[in-house]
């Protein structure tokens, strides 16, 4: 039953299809082609209009916009239609169009876009509208949109037609305009603070700076493999070498991992790299600026997130990940002497580690089971194990941890930062490590990044860096679950596969 049902519906739309093709020929033979139009000169968007209705009030106006509603009466007609900002409603008259456009305009569709030159009043409702004087038809839709009242639902056609989402759901525009205003807002802080906006390569030979398996190709021009750069870090350390001592790049990266609420394989990633300063003045900028972000794109420092209000306002607390373990997980790594005895009380407390695993992984792993739910409101997560942190200073009196953080919000990873490892000799030897984890069967280990060590051989300042994921920011500030709310095209499987 609901199989002929649902070949009833197929029929139905395939003849609805059908008509508008149908009045798209009937168009064009009348020499009312529609795609011959180039341009139309719009002089007010929706909400201008309604904002400014006291001095628009009996001027005319000129706004185009797609039909998303219609209602045809007779002699006249009402239909509302949709800008980039909002929507207006037109009263279109057959004596203040005239005849032939009036009987033209009867004919249009909803998804069909216009053009409506005409005198603003108000209605007997009290409604904003525009008294069309004449309507030019843009574009012809060949297509029916999704039933209006209940809207585009369907997660999957959501994310593959993001334009039919954007055209359906206005809380998505609006995560996509406030997505642009962030990005504006951190260019502006950073910019107020000195920094240097730079672009590095996408397509490299080495693809370090972060635990990530690449993706690979090959360039047939120099008949050389190459990868998708996984991070930003390690040319924009070469520009802090070569002189540039503020630096940031807001850029996409490349990971080949799994897709989550939190992953997409391709991401937006901003790094900056401060030289003469630590992981200290790294957490006071990020503390600085994401209250400014807020500020500016929400009005407030207060946001809410799921079922938490984030308070952005207050200053971040900030705990070392050995203290966030013996108050989450009731473990000391303190206290414990060796890998030796950090595997037994991983055993004990039922936390998996593989074999190549030292104290640092564990304590890592401890960190990852039993803390990070926990960490609602900001916090940093300080001075991580040396065994995780291969580019990382370590800390003078501690010297296995290193001086990194990493923001936790919500129980997510916000960013990561570190006093960058300057000592080229020291580099080396975490590189080798790292090779060796690389050989143990770690497919997210580093090599060796030759060149990059040339350039800390030359000399790197004391530095601060630190990377953010700028998608789970715009998470954040729109209040979104999921990483594909965020991403105007998001990564699907395709649809012949």
């Amino acid at each position: 039953m609901a199989g002929a049902q649902n070949n009833v519906q197929e029929q139905d739309i395939n003849q609805l299809l059908k008509v508008r093709r149908e009045k798209l020929a009937a168009l064009q033979e009348a020499g009312k082609d529609p795609f011959q139009i180039t341009k139309y000169d719009v002089t007010h968007h929706s909400v201008e209009i309604k904002d400014n209705f006291d001095a628009l009030e009996g001027q005319i106006v000129r706004v185009a916009g797609r039909i998303m509603s219609k209602r045809v009466m007779g002699k006249a007609s009402f239909c509302n239609i949709q800008d980039l900002p909002g929507n207006i409603q037109s009263y279109v008259a057959r004596d203040s169009v005239g005849e032939e456009p009036y009987a033209d305009f009867k004919k249009y569709d909803v998804g069909d876009i216009v053009g409506i030159e005409g005198e603003v009043f108000k209605t007997k409702t009290g409604e904003i509208s525009i008294h069309a004087a004449k309507v030019t038809l843009l574009t012809k839709s060949l297509q029916i949109l999704p039933e209006k009242f209940h809207g585009l639902t369907n997660t999957d056609i959501r994310y593959r037609q993001r334009y039919t989402d954007l055209i359906m759901n206005g809380d998505v525009k609006e995560t996509f305009v406030k997505r642009s205003k962030i990005i504006s807002a951190i260019r502006r802080y950073l910019e107020g603070e000195g920094f240097l906006e730079v672009e590095t390569p996408m397509l490299v030979s080495n693809a370090g700076g972060a635990a990530a398996r690449p993706f690979e190709t090959h360039y047939n021009a120099l008949d050389e493999d190459v990868k998708l750069r996984i991070s930003l870090e390690l040319y924009l350390k070469r520009l802090i070498v070569g002189g540039l001592e503020r630096v940031y790049e807001i850029g996409r990266v490349f990971r080949n991992e799994g897709l989550d609420t939190r992953h997409n394989p391709e991401f937006t990633l901003m790094e900056l790299y401060q030289a003469y300063t630590d992981y200290n003045g790294m957490m006071d900028l990020t503390e600085n600026m994401f209250r400014y972000v807020a500020q500016e794109v929400c009005g407030t420092t207060l946001i809410p997130y799921a079922e938490a209000m984030i308070d952005l306002g207050k200053p971040f607390e900030r705990m070392t990940m050995i203290d966030a373990v013996k108050k989450y997980a009731g473990v000391d790594f303190d206290e414990i002497a060796d890998t030796e005895a950090a595997k037994k009380i991983a055993d004990e407390k039922g936390v998996h580690y593989e074999k190549r695993h030292t104290k640092g992984d564990i304590l890592n792993l401890f960190f990852e089971e039993f803390v990070e739910e926990h960490l609602i409101q900001p916090v940093f997560i300080m001075d991580h194990p040396v065994e995780i942190s291969p580019l990382t200073k370590r800390k003078p009196d501690k010297p296995d941890y290193v001086e990194r953080f990493e923001l936790f919000i919500y129980g997510r990873e916000m960013c990561n930062a570190y006093s960058e490892l300057n000592d080229p000799i020291d580099q080396r030897e975490r590189f080798k490590a790292q090779e060796a984890a690389l050989a143990a069967g770690d497919e997210e280990a580093n090599t060796t990044d030759e060149d990059f060590m040339n350039a800390l051989e030359i000399g790197m300042p004391p530095t601060g860096g630190i990377g953010y994921g700028i998608d789970r920011l715009v998470m954040l500030l729109t209040n979104s679950p999921a990483i594909r709310d965020v991403l105007l095209f998001p990564t699907m499987k395709s649809l012949d596969k």
